[in-house]
């Protein structure tokens, strides 16, 4: 699978007092009516622990010039998302209270409505709540071959 390109996001959420988030290239439109997407988790990592107990998250799809965070985002281990977004401009979505990373393509702000466990991962099916931003005059971050990319215009 490394074979195919993927769009890279970072998927946040609030819990109680600690934001927490992880890089992921496997968020992707379920229906356009109504407007769902899922997003799959490592079933070991903390992030899908916090998602099994709780239904509001957000996504922040990059732009080709924030590999940076990505790769901060995609660090192991559990530092906060408050310090990996040091120095990056964000805000809390309104309606997750999850960091919403400002400057890549888009922004969407999700509520889970089904967990599916598949083998070593979980697939979070969510309903859009929101769209933050869509900035269609950036280009896109992906990854390919085990490598972050950009698209050549």
């Amino acid at each position: 699978m490394a074979q195919l390109a993927a769009g890279v996001a970072v998927v946040t959420a609030r819990e109680g007092r600690d934001d927490i988030g992880t890089t992921v290239s496997t968020l992707m439109s379920v229906s356009l009516e109504p407007p769902l997407v899922l997003v799959s988790l490592a079933g070991t990592g903390y992030l899908n622990e916090v998602l099994l107990r709780q239904d509001r998250w957000a996504a922040s799809l990059l732009s080709s010039d924030q590999t940076a965070v990505a790769s901060r985002f995609a660090a192991a281990g559990r530092p906060s998302a408050r310090l990996l977004v040091a120095g990056t401009p964000h805000h809390r979505g309104p309606h997750t209270e999850a960091l919403v990373i400002e400057g890549g393509v888009a922004a969407i702000e999700a509520e889970t409505t089904k967990v599916v466990v598949a083998g070593d991962h979980t697939i979070f099916i969510a309903a859009v709540l929101a769209v933050d931003y869509v900035d269609a005059s950036r280009q896109p971050l992906v990854r390919l071959r085990s490598r972050y990319r950009t698209i050549a215009t």
